[in-house]
């Protein structure tokens, strides 16, 4: 999994990155300078910390999210012209990927006017998602429970 680095800016010139001390000109200086003490913050870079993606088992899903994965599976036909359409990630909840690397389907719900609030996320690794609020949180599919 790709994930972006971070920067928590300081005033200093050393950079903690990815657990190696890299000391900048002003520290290496100051070897020179030894009779002027000097204190220098760090800069710590750090790895972004993942947006909490839960999982949940198929089995505790609506039995209209077993729908959905079967159509997947088969390849449709599916109930909505936006099922399988690229889900870009704008959220940023999911691991960072490529264009086109997830694909959104709508997961029905009853009674209600429009799509509603349930999808299926799948990524190209054969991972799938459940959201059921849009895409505000998602929770990895465990098939084997």
């Amino acid at each position: 999994m790709r994930m972006p680095l971070r920067a928590l800016r300081s005033r200093g010139s050393a950079v903690i990155l990815a657990g190696t001390l890299v000391i900048g000109p002003t520290l290496l200086a100051g070897a020179a300078h030894a009779a002027t003490p000097t204190t220098h913050a760090a800069t710590v870079v750090t790895a972004a910390v993942p947006h909490d993606i839960g999982d949940v088992c198929q089995t505790a899903l609506p039995s209209q999210a077993d729908d959905t994965l079967n159509l997947i599976a088969s390849d449709g036909p599916f109930p909505y012209s936006e099922d399988g359409e690229v889900f870009d990630n704008n959220e940023g909840l999911l691991p960072a990927e490529s264009t086109g690397y997830y694909h959104s389907y709508t997961v029905v719900t009853p009674g209600a006017s429009n799509r509603g609030t349930r999808r299926i996320i799948t990524a190209e690794d054969g991972t799938d998602y459940y959201t059921s609020d849009h895409y505000d949180s998602f929770s990895t599919i465990d098939t084997s429970c």
